[in-house]
Order: structure tokens, then sequence, then C-alpha cells
């Protein structure tokens, strides 16, 4: 084992991205390699102690807090095998999304979809079901061809399609073990023509339908207080033809997007009253554009501004039922709403903890200024979206629990025979996995 797997002393404490969650670990290891990951496991497995691999911390759930053990995988960053043939690529698990991006880019291959950030690790991201827009698209999830655990035992184990466990462990919640390698089917490298413009909200759900059909990836914000709307609509083009000229892109995706967001969060921590009349204003102020860029850096977006998120995927057709709701709860708030709705749409797959299982989908994602109360906000979208079958995202605030999940998951008791098989001691558990999949 190396010698320097221990992380420097005063980096016990852990807190996400979004500032909720946080937690203090006994220990801190910083493992270089397989073997150094296994050699830990067997030691906590040994000795009855629980252990967890963090991320990047982009979850705004407590998926990953660690108040034993606390891995941490950023020297598992490197590529492990690319096969431009088969447009498959091998990773380690700590790798960052825009690093596999600019990985990919230089062989002339990309991911089919992404969400729409690129700091999470490549293994958080698979783990929680990270997603994109695209009714031709699923889960991140969807695209892991296997997958090398380390399981509660401290074995070493590949998980290929042709295992009866490959449907648990390409999305599995860091449940079944710490996930050291993984490998993604790509496609090759293309270019997309975004269409982002500013719409009534009400004509942008009157040609859904129709924008759903015509366009690979569609998505909307919707402006709390307003009825104002932004629509985005990307699909491939043949070209890098229509570039954003420097001034734009900072103008857009820096200015407005980042700095004057902040801004405007702070006035409305600091003068809630105003807040409507800034999202109007906010609204109001969107103007169309239309530009070309390869395919990451269309999906991708730099997020500065920090925030809590929860996120509720629904079956396609109650999205309708939902945002009819949106209004009533959030005029009935005690406390201003400073972030647009964000809704996005992708297809069925047969991963046993994707969100998106077996049907058509729309996601209907709520967020709060860092630091701004939100529970009242997620528990009243969640009494809607929970009877209509939702399923709340697993890095996104939600108050589920296992016996309320079940019921949302058809293959739940699978995937739990799954981590009776690889984590039977739980050794790799935590309060948050004990909620949402049972003690």
């Amino acid at each position: 084992m190396t010698s320097d797997r221990r992380t420097p002393v005063g980096s016990r404490r852990w807190r996400n991205w979004g500032g909720n969650q946080e937690a203090m670990s006994a220990d801190v290891f910083a493992p270089g390699s397989v073997d150094d990951v296994a050699a830990l496991v067997k030691q906590a497995a040994g000795s009855g102690r629980r252990i967890k691999a963090v991320g990047s911390g982009h979850s705004f759930t407590a998926i990953a807090a660690a108040e034993d053990q606390r891995l941490q995988l950023h020297r598992l960053a490197s590529p492990v095998a690319i096969s431009q043939k088969d447009h498959l690529v091998t990773v380690q698990a700590g790798m960052p999304l825009y690093a596999l991006n600019t990985l990919l880019a230089a062989q002339g291959m990309a991911l089919p979809n992404l969400g729409d950030i690129d700091a999470q690790t490549v293994a958080g991201a698979v783990s929680t079901g990270t997603h994109g827009t695209g009714v031709g698209y699923s889960t991140l999830a969807s695209c892991v061809e296997a997958v090398t655990l380390v399981t509660g035992s401290g074995a070493v184990e590949r998980i290929t399609a042709d295992s009866p466990l490959f449907p648990a462990a390409r999305l599995g919640l860091g449940a079944l073990g710490i996930m050291t390698e993984v490998t993604l089917r790509c496609v090759d490298a293309f270019t997309l023509l975004a269409d982002e413009r500013p719409m009534v909200l009400a004509d942008v759900l009157a040609g859904l339908d129709e924008f759903l059909a015509a366009n690979r990836h569609v998505e909307f914000y919707w402006y709390p207080y307003t009825n104002r709307a932004q629509l985005k609509r990307n699909n491939v083009a043949p070209d890098d033809d229509r570039p954003l000229s420097a001034f734009r892109g900072w103008l857009d995706d820096e200015l407005l997007a980042n700095t004057a967001l902040h801004g405007a969060c702070l006035v409305g921590r600091a003068v809630p009253a105003a807040v409507p009349a800034i999202n109007a204003v906010a609204a109001r102020a969107l103007t169309a554009r239309t530009y070309t860029a390869r395919s990451d850096r269309v999906f991708c977006t730099p997020r500065r501004v920090r925030f809590t998120e929860m996120e509720y995927e629904i079956p396609r057709e109650a999205m309708p039922e939902v945002l009819a709701a949106l209004p009533r709860i959030i005029d009935d708030l005690p406390f201003q709403v400073q972030f647009p709705v964000e809704v996005r749409f992708t297809g069925p797959d047969d991963v046993w903890m994707s969100h998106g299982y077996g049907r058509e989908s729309a996601y209907i994602a709520v967020h709060q200024f860092r630091g701004r109360p939100y529970e009242p906000y997620f528990r009243a979208v969640e009494q809607v979206c929970a009877p209509l079958g939702g399923r709340p995202h697993w890095g996104k605030m939600h108050y589920r629990d296992a016996a309320s999940l079940r019921a949302a998951y058809p293959k739940f008791d699978d995937f739990l025979a799954a981590r009776d098989r690889l984590d039977p001691e739980r050794t790799f558990t935590n309060p948050y996995l004990d909620r949402v999949l049972g003690a």
C-alpha cells in the first residue's frame, strides 16, 4: 500500500458544494491505486467500521457524507483504456467530467448527452443518476458498459453487461461498493447548434410536443412571479460555423448568468419584497441567441452562484399538473423564490435505480439561493410529485424513505438483493442510505 494514501491533517471536515451538507470524518484517505482502495476497505470491514468515497460534492443530499472513514478519489483520475474503434473509454472513478470531455474531444469522441455542469467525478455522476435532456436519451449511467467495484469484503470485482448485477451496479448510489473504474460507450465527436430564446410560458407549453419531436435536446426555464420562460433547443450541426464571440460568451455566461445573478440574489435576500420585480426584470432582459460549439461546451455551463436544489422525475404526461401547481405553491410560501424552475425531458432506460426506469420522463428542478430557506418549498413540490409516481433525483434534496421509494421503483427489491450480495455487512452505508434503502 502506498505510504501517502492519507490526506493532509486538517481535512477531516467535509462540506458539499451547495453548503447544505457537512460531515466530520474520523479518518480521511486519498488512495493512489485500486489495491490501496481494496486494502482500506478490508481494513474497515475487518474492524466493523464504515467507509465512503466522496467525489466533488455536487450532490445536495447527504449521499456522500462520511462520519467514519472517507476516501477521496482525486488520485484515481487517469484514463485506463481507450478504444476508438469500439467507442469505449475506461477511466478511473475520480476523473472529473470536464477532464473526461477534454480527453474524449482529443480522441474525436464525446458522450452522447450531458447535464448542465461538468464538475462531478465520473463515479459520482453515474452513481447518482446525473442526466441531461432529450427524449432519445436517459441518465449518464445508461452509457456505462462496465464498472470495477471494491466490494464490502475488499474484493475487486469487474461487473459487465453479462452479469446479473449489472443493472444495479451501473447506478449504485455508493451502496454496493467503491467504484474505481468505469467503462463508457461514447459516440463520434459532434457539434451542436444551440437556439435559446425568451418566450411566454403558455407558448412554450402549447408547442412543447412539437418542440420535443423536432429537436434532439429541449429544456426550458420558468421565472416565478412571471409568465415568462426561456426555451433551449440543441441539435447536431455539420459545422462549427456560428461560434459565440468572446464578448457575447462573457456577457451571457459570466456577467449575466453568474455575476448579475449573484448580485440580484444578494439584493433579494436583503429585500425579499423586491424578488418578484427582480425576476420580472431578469426574464424581460433575456435575449435570443443562436450559436454552434463542441457538444460538451453547449451542454455544460459555468455555475458560480451557489444554491440548494431539489429535482423530481415524473411521468412526462404528469408535467402539466405539476407546473400548474407551482405558482400556487410559490405564492403561499412565507419567503420568496429567487431562482427559475428548470424543466427537462428524457426517455426510458433499464437501469434499476434510474429515475427514468421504464418510462418517458419530465424533470422538474426547483432551487433556492444558498443560505435562503427552502424546506417548505421543496416539501410542497414533493407533495405534488410523489402521488404522481414521482422519483426524486438521488443527488438532489428530498424527504422520501425506503417504504415510499419501494413503490416508485419496480426493481427496488432486486437492487437490495444486489446490495446484500456485494455489501452484506453494510460497510458502505451512512444515514442517508439507511433512510432511502433501509437500515
